[in-house]
């Protein structure tokens, strides 16, 4: 009778710590898409390694979906960068900023498919790539940008894009190097050869960078700061 009881309470303390590892391996994680830091990106593809279960981002690029303790996210969207995100086994809360891929068809894509919502005006925004310019012929980032861009105007080292207008005294567009906004001097420093894109924002897509937007934004991404395609 003690060698029973013995053996049934083996099984029940072995049932208790599986379920007890098994809790502590699967939790659920809350993330979002966005573009351009905070342009909600909808429909968009989470795709999860260690089940290979997939979610999609609702109408405010919200998700949420079932993790191991340390597990790997793949977020995907038509006319958007694929980025991958490694989740730790702290994470609770996961941002994804999908970077644009350059190029109108891109932008028609993006939301045309419903990606991003018209009322964001996505189209407001003008880019090209290293595969549009020619880096070497150029000997600095002002005579990159310079005639490629409809209404945009360097005056004095500024860059004026017409038809924007703020509360702010400048009319100088914000300008913005790898995700941090940068002084005209940075951006002056820049090499045209470590360009990997030039994005150039105005309109209500000015607007996710609040009042300091008002003038338009420059985005210049380099090819050390430029996410892969996967």
């Amino acid at each position: 009778m003690k060698t029973i009881t013995n053996l049934l309470q083996v099984i029940v303390y072995t049932f208790l710590m599986s379920g007890f590892s098994g809790f502590a391996q699967d939790r659920i994680i809350q993330g979002r898409v966005t573009t351009f830091d905070s342009i909600s990106v909808s429909n968009a593809s989470v795709w999860i390694k260690s089940s290979e279960s997939e979610v999609k981002s609702d109408s405010l690029g919200n998700f949420s979906i079932k993790v191991d303790k340390t597990d790997l996210l793949r977020v995907s969207a038509g006319g958007f960068f694929t980025q991958r995100v490694k989740i730790d086994e702290k994470a609770r809360l996961v941002l994804v900023n999908l970077k644009l891929k350059p190029g109108d068809e891109n932008k028609e894509i993006a939301v045309g498919y419903g990606y991003v919502k018209d009322k964001d005006k996505l189209y407001a925004i003008s880019s090209l790539d290293s595969d549009d310019l020619n880096a070497t012929q150029y000997s600095n980032v002002y005579e990159m940008i310079q005639g490629r861009f409809p209404g945009v105007q360097i005056i004095n080292g500024e860059f004026i894009i017409r038809g924007n207008s703020s509360i702010n005294s400048s009319s100088a567009a914000l300008l913005v190097v790898d995700g941090n906004v940068v002084s005209s001097s940075v951006f002056a420093s820049l090499v045209p050869t470590d360009i990997a894109s030039i994005n150039v924002l105005k309109d209500a897509s000015a607007a996710i960078y609040g009042s300091r937007g008002g003038n338009g934004v420059v985005i210049i991404e380099t090819k050390r700061g430029k996410t892969p395609e996967k």
